[in-house]
C-alpha cells in the first residue's frame, strides 16, 4: 500500500493511493495515519480494503506529511562512504545520530524557507523508515519486524548553523520546514528492494545527486537495533538514513547553496517524488 495524508497544512485526512493514482479518503476508517494505525495487525486490515470503495479526495488536494503525530525524527549522518569523503569527513565506525525538530516537518511539496542569517542552504535526499512498533534493544535479525514502511526524504540542512556554529548539528537540520516527508508511506511489501533503491535530486533542472541506497555503511535493520539500544522507538516514529554525494557543500570548485526562487526536485525508486521552491522565514 502508499498510506498518505492529504488536505490543508494541519488538517490532513488519512488516505491511500489507489491503483489508478488516485487519493482515496481514509477518514471513514481510521482518524490518520499514525501511531496504532501502523500496527502490522492494522496495516492487514486496510490492506485488505477494496479501494474503489472508498471516496475521491478532492482534485488537486495537497499532500501532507506522509505521518502524522511523529514523535521522534531521527537522523542517520554520513551514513555513504562516498557523502563522508565530499564532505571532508571519515567513514563513521558507528551510526552517527542526530535528531531534527518534529517542528520541521512539512509535506512533500511545501515551500522550504532560508532561515534569517541562513548563509549556507543545502539539500539531501535520504530513505526514510517509518516505525510500527515498540521497539527496544531488538536484535538485526528482527528489526524489520518493526518498521512499517518507507518513505522519500528531503533533510534539509543548513551548513554554517551545522558545522559553525557550536554544539552539535541539531541547530542546523531542525528549521522549520527542513523536513519534507512523503508523498506517501510505502509498506514494507510494496517497497521493493529497500537496500537499492534509486535516489536523485535535481535544483533548478540540475542533477547534483544520483546514487543509490545500496552504498549505504549501515542498512536499515543494522541501524533500527542500534537506535533501540539508546532509546525505545515508537509507532510513527521517523528515521532518516543518510544521503548519497551531490550536496551542495560538496560541489567543487565552489559549493551551491540554496537560495529564495530555487526549486528543488527528489525522489526515490518506487517511494514518489517531491518538488519545493524556497522561500524566506
Amino acid at each position: 500500500m502508499k498510506l498518505l495524508r492529504f488536505g490543508p497544512s494541519g488538517s490532513e485526512k488519512p488516505g491511500l493511493l489507489d491503483s489508478d493514482g488516485q487519493i482515496r479518503d481514509l477518514s471513514g476508517i481510521v482518524d490518520d495515519i499514525a501511531g496504532d494505525v501502523l500496527s502490522e495487525a492494522s496495516l492487514a486490515k486496510l490492506a485488505a480494503i477494496d479501494p474503489t470503495t472508498l471516496p475521491l479526495a478532492p482534485a488537486g488536494s495537497r499532500y501532507g506529511p506522509c505521518v502524522g503525530r511523529v514523535g521522534k525524527f531521527i537522523c542517520i549522518g554520513l551514513n555513504y562512504a562516498d557523502h563522508a569523503a565530499e564532505s571532508n569527513l571519515p567513514v563513521p565506525s558507528e551510526p552517527v545520530v542526530f535528531m531534527k525538530a518534529t517542528s520541521a516537518i512539512i509535506g512533500p511539496n511545501d515551500d522550504v524557507l532560508k532561515p534569517r542569517d541562513s548563509t549556507k542552504l543545502d539539500w539531501e535526499v535520504e530513505l526514510g523508515v517509518v516505525i510500527g512498533k515498540h521497539a527496544s534493544y531488538v536484535s538485526e535479525e528482527d528489526a524489520l519486524d518493526y518498521v512499517a514502511g518507507f518513505c522519500t526524504i528531503n533533510d534539509v540542512s543548513e551548513r554554517a548553523f551545522q558545522l559553525e556554529r557550536g554544539g552539535t548539528w541539531d541547530k542546523g537540520k531542525g528549521c522549520d520546514t527542513f523536513g519534507p516527508i512523503g508523498p506517501w508511506l510505502v509498506t514494507k511489501d510494496e517497497a521493493g528492494d529497500f537496500n537499492n533503491l534509486h535516489m536523485w535530486l535535481e535544483v533548478n533542472g540540475k542533477r547534483y545527486q544520483n546514487g543509490s541506497s545500496s552504498t549505504m555503511v549501515f542498512k536499515v535493520p543494522q541501524i533500527v537495533a542500534y537506535l533501540s539500544r539508546f532509546m525505545s522507538l515508537q509507532p510513527g516514529d521517523v528515521i532518516s538514513t543518510g544521503t548519497p554525494p551531490g550536496v551542495g557543500m560538496g560541489v567543487k570548485p565552489e559549493p551551491v547553496w540554496l537560495n529564495p526562487g530555487d526549486v528543488m526536485e527528489l525522489g526515490i525508486e518506487g517511494l514518489g517524488t517531491q518538488k519545493q521552491t524556497v522561500g524566506a522565514a
